[in-house]
């Protein structure tokens, strides 16, 4: 899937995207269509796409303030969304009706009022699959620090408690040979599990609505499960599900009541899908035996969170996705969903 987007200027080269603006363009003495960037740092990838044909206004504050968006975005013909800012009904109504398109610079829309977008026929983009490897590369490297206890071997240092006289001190899990779980299994998850067959894992296990296909399933050594089966008898558990409704404050004490001692959750999803209270307990009473989490709620957490009193969780700040090549290709892929919404062709990366 992400070869799908490897070679993103010959995508829209090979479109009529150039050729409708490139009319447009002729016959008019102006850039036909205004942008707005609603974030600084948006990077130049994405930028440099869309001056080619369109006038841009770009949100200068940092953090980006609401005030500064809702009066800059009046008239435009498309916004490229950077950020997590509210994307409802307040923005839409002060965009105003000549609103085209609207792509977002992220993989999960959960701060999009989609039934609003829907209902007002306005096309929405957003930047998935691009993020897969930078987001797995990161789960993985928080299955392995929770799982050897990085976080509190540090603190030992820290502390000046390196006890290495005795011969089973921060013993921790191995991920050789362990049954590693999947709550969500696209294609973040998937890319996590082949990352992982390089450890010389046993066996995947995956809860979904539905099962992925058996050639995949084969590859990666995978199995679908109910989720507490999933629960049960895995070594370490990952969270790699959308937010909705139903997922909301499923790993709760229940939940974590039905996983190993020994243990290990990572979450690089969403932190509402985790009931952060009742991970708290878990771990603090080695009801399980350590999480590492990049995603958390609230977001920013504040730095006086009892989660981070603890030593058994790792905890970083939502840098998934995090990496100079990644986000700009998020935002070469917004650019393109901009431009195919105003030329009205089918978007690269559509949310819906």
């Amino acid at each position: 899937m992400l070869n799908r987007f490897r070679s993103l200027s010959s995508i829209v080269q090979t479109s009529r995207l150039y050729e409708n603006f490139g009319a447009r363009n002729r016959s008019m003495s102006a850039k036909p269509f205004k942008v707005l960037i609603t974030h600084p740092e948006v990077p130049q990838s994405g930028i440099d796409l869309l001056k080619e044909h369109c006038e841009l206004t770009q949100v200068l504050s940092l953090p980006p303030s609401r005030a500064e968006l809702l009066e800059k975005i009046k008239g435009v013909d498309a916004v490229l969304w950077g950020g997590h800012s509210p994307l409802n009904a307040e923005a839409l109504d002060a965009a105003g009706p000549q609103l085209k398109c609207i792509s977002t610079m992220s993989a999960g829309i959960d701060y999009v009022d989609v039934a609003e977008m829907k209902r007002r026929k306005i096309p929405l983009g957003h930047s998935p699959t691009v993020l897969d490897a930078a987001v797995a590369d990161l789960a993985v490297g928080l299955l392995i620090a929770a799982g050897r206890r990085f976080h509190e071997a540090r603190r030992k240092i820290d502390s000046d408690n390196w006890e290495s006289y005795h011969l089973n001190w921060l013993l921790g899990q191995d991920v050789r040979d362990s049954v590693v779980g999947f709550f969500g299994f696209g294609g973040i998850g998937q890319a996590i599990a082949k990352r992982l067959s390089g450890f010389d894992i046993d066996q995947v296990l995956y809860t979904t609505r539905r099962r992925i296909d058996q050639e995949t399933e084969k590859e990666l050594n995978a199995k679908k499960v109910d989720f507490d089966e999933l629960l049960a008898k895995s070594d370490f558990v990952v969270i790699a599900s959308p937010l909705t409704p139903a997922t909301q404050g499923i790993f709760n004490a229940t939940a974590f009541n039905k996983m190993k001692r020994t243990a290990v959750l990572v979450n690089i999803a969403r932190g509402k899908i985790v009931n952060q209270n009742d991970l708290y307990d878990a771990l603090k009473s080695n009801r399980i035996f350590a999480a590492g989490i990049d995603v958390m709620d609230p977001e920013p957490l504040p730095p006086t969170d009892k989660l981070l009193t603890l030593d058994n969780v790792v905890v970083l700040p939502h840098i998934g996705s995090a990496t100079t090549r990644t986000r700009s290709d998020m935002s070469t892929i917004a650019a393109h969903n901009v431009l195919r919404g105003l030329a009205g062709e089918p978007m690269l990366s559509p949310a819906y």
